[in-house]
């Protein structure tokens, strides 16, 4: 059991770790950020976990379109659900500290119009999918899609929004973790703690999704 579950431990670990040096522990002053700097560990970490599971998403989906293993279309689909949970939950922890930094919500800056369109498109392809009753059509076209919804995260989150001003560290050109932005404390729970813990408990979250999906699948067959 242990040897099965160990992940989902460290998960938790990890997380309490996050949540205790993160509101706990110091952090450098830096003007107008002060203390709501603590929320890297929640709003960065949230777009590297959105990544994971979008890339480990296109990845079955590519996995589908050489195969027809129905198996991973179903593995798709999840962890694209579970990059829209935690690229809304981004984009959510992003405006709660523009509110705090830059004085609104919303303040029309390129990379929350790109994080916007990205999570549309992304919402899209679930539209797609829930359109078509065809499993087989269903599946093949959503995968279709959900690589150009893939492809499109770069110009939409990447590489548009760093041509332009902008009100996020690294405009014009690319953000950089280090001593001007964040010190050593900050970095080890960060890459070691916030990082981590939040795509395990994502994995944990899609893996239960995953589980669910097959077990509707077997029961469908049976009848």
């Amino acid at each position: 059991m242990l040897r099965k579950n160990w992940w989902k431990i460290l998960s938790v670990i990890l997380l309490l770790y996050t949540f205790i040096a993160g509101f706990l522990g110091g952090v450098p002053v830096k003007p107008i950020l002060n203390e709501t700097i603590r929320n890297l560990y929640f709003h960065v970490a949230m777009w590297f976990g959105m990544m994971i599971f979008f890339i480990t998403s296109v990845v079955y989906s590519i996995k589908y379109l050489r195969t027809n293993n129905h198996v991973f279309d179903i593995y798709a689909v999840e962890y694209a659900n579970a990059g829209i949970l935690f690229g809304v939950l981004g984009l959510t922890t992003g405006s709660i500290w523009a509110r705090y930094t830059w004085g609104s919500f919303w303040s029309n800056d390129p990379k929350q119009i790109g994080a916007a369109i990205a999570l549309l498109i992304y919402f899209a392809y679930m539209v797609l999918r829930n359109s078509m009753t065809d499993i087989d059509k269903r599946s093949r076209i959503s995968a279709v899609y959900n690589i150009f919804a893939f492809a499109m995260l770069f110009p939409t989150i990447w590489i548009i929004p760093r041509l332009v001003e902008s009100l996020h560290p690294g405009g014009m050109g690319n953000p950089a973790f280090n001593t001007k932005d964040i010190d050593s404390r900050m970095r080890v729970i960060f890459w070691f703690g916030a990082i981590p813990g939040w795509a395990l408990l994502g994995t944990w979250i899609t893996t239960l999704r995953i589980r669910l999906q097959l077990i509707k699948e077997k029961k469908y067959n049976n009848v």
